[in-house]
Parts: structure tokens; sequence; C-alpha cells
């Protein structure tokens, strides 16, 4: 499974990005697919992820500015950004657990991130 992502930039405080991410490769269903980042010298953390029947879980830092979306038919996920603060700044990675052509199980797959940039 690769995970093309792609969206990120240098943007003010208070303005917005949109983030899109694209899942290709022999999969046959998707389970969850999601945001992570990272910023510097910080661990990965979890910014929004969606799960098929579950709806959407969001970071308490990010509530009320973020909103993630997902197409299923496009086997994409989107991160809309609103808000954003230089705590924002960080590489943004994204996620997917997802079973594929001959597996038994479900996997994890991560993108190769994309840094988003905020700052004065």
């Amino acid at each position: 499974v690769q995970l093309q992502a792609s969206g990120g930039g240098v943007v003010q405080p208070g303005g917005s990005l949109r983030l899109s991410c694209a899942a290709s490769g022999s999969i046959v269903n998707i389970n969850k697919m999601g945001w992570y980042r990272q910023a510097p010298g910080k661990q990965r953390e979890l910014v929004a992820y969606v799960t098929t029947g579950t709806g959407a879980n969001y970071a308490d830092s990010v509530k009320g500015r973020f909103t993630i979306s997902r197409d299923m038919a496009k086997k994409s996920v989107y991160l809309e950004m609103s808000r954003l603060t230089p705590e924002d700044t960080a590489v943004y990675y994204c996620n997917a657990v997802a079973v594929v052509v001959g597996a038994i199980r479900w996997d994890t797959y991560w993108g190769q991130g994309t840094q988003v940039t905020v700052s004065s």
C-alpha cells in the first residue's frame, strides 16, 4: 500500500491549509485512515482519524479547528486545517489500516509526510 500525501506548505498564524492523502495498491479494504504529526524534538502524535462505521476522532488540541473527511471510493482522506498556530508546525503523516490482496490481517501503513509550517 502506498500513501501519497500532499497539501503542506507555509501559512501565517490564523490561516488554513488542506492536506490530502490517497492510498493505492492491492487494497481489499481500508478500515481506518488518519493523520499524525511530528514536530521537531517531539514524538509523533495523533491528529485525527476516521474509522469505517464509527466516524471521526480528533486530538483535543485540534478539535474545533481541524476537520477530517474520507472518500472511500477514492481511497482518500483529507484534513482541513483552520485557525492554524505555530504549535501546529510539524511534519504531517498520513496513516491507513488496511488489508491487501492475499493478506489475512489488517496492517498499518504510513505515507512519506508533508511539512506544515505556521509562521509570520
